[in-house]
């Protein structure tokens, strides 16, 4: 895939450059067990998650006429952020960094992770020289990102149709799509294959395929 008709990349990070799959499938399997809920895969996760969460956890059996949803979002991003430091980068994500770097493309990140742990995150990870703009929620509640991307958009003063968005959901394809920008969706995440095939946009299986 050649990518000289862009001016401008936008990713996604959770499941996009963070290798962040298998962490959530593990908290999310502790939560079920506890609850004597069917615990699930990797495989099996790909094809259950999306947003908003509070209907991914309903759809996994838990019940928020018994327990708080607010709670709950609080007690899982606290683990996961005691444990994301166990997670690395996709395979070829700094190779892809590098080559939008070398041929002046810009690139920003925007997210639905929490803003200030967003941008500690790509700090550790020492690739925020990479990005204009580290963009993410402002609450634990992951309820989308439509709007963030609109403002991102607006300071980055590029026409959509020079923009390229890429993700690893279905909701990022929505992002894109609200946003009129290109978007190509890499099945490394929090979504499977065959998920994202549906909604049209170029689908590579990993970075290494797309390189």
């Amino acid at each position: 895939m050649t990518f000289d008709q862009y001016k401008y990349i936008i990713w996604d990070w959770n499941g996009t450059l963070l290798n962040d799959g298998w962490l959530c499938v593990d908290i999310i399997n502790t939560f079920l067990k506890n609850r004597k809920l069917p615990m699930v895969n990797f495989e099996q996760y790909q094809n259950v998650f999306g947003f908003p969460i509070i209907d991914y956890y309903r759809r996994l059996g838990l019940d928020f006429e018994n327990e708080s949803f607010e709670q709950l979002a609080h007690h899982y991003v606290e683990i996961y952020y005691r444990r994301v430091s166990e997670c690395q980068l996709h395979d070829g994500s700094m190779e892809l960094l590098q080559h939008f770097q070398k041929r002046n493309i810009g690139q920003s990140v925007l997210s639905a992770a929490h803003r200030e742990n967003l941008q500690q995150m790509v700090r550790h990870f020492k690739i925020e020289t990479y990005f204009d703009f580290i963009t993410g929620l402002d609450d634990h509640y992951a309820s989308g990102k439509v709007e963030l991307g609109k403002q991102l958009l607006e300071q980055l003063n590029q026409k959509p149709a020079d923009v390229l968005f890429i993700g690893d959901t279905i909701h990022d394809f929505e992002v894109a799509e609200a946003l009129k920008t290109h978007c190509i969706l890499i099945a490394q995440g929090h979504h499977a294959q065959q998920r994202l095939q549906t909604c049209g946009a170029p689908v590579f299986s990993s970075f290494r395929e797309l390189l």
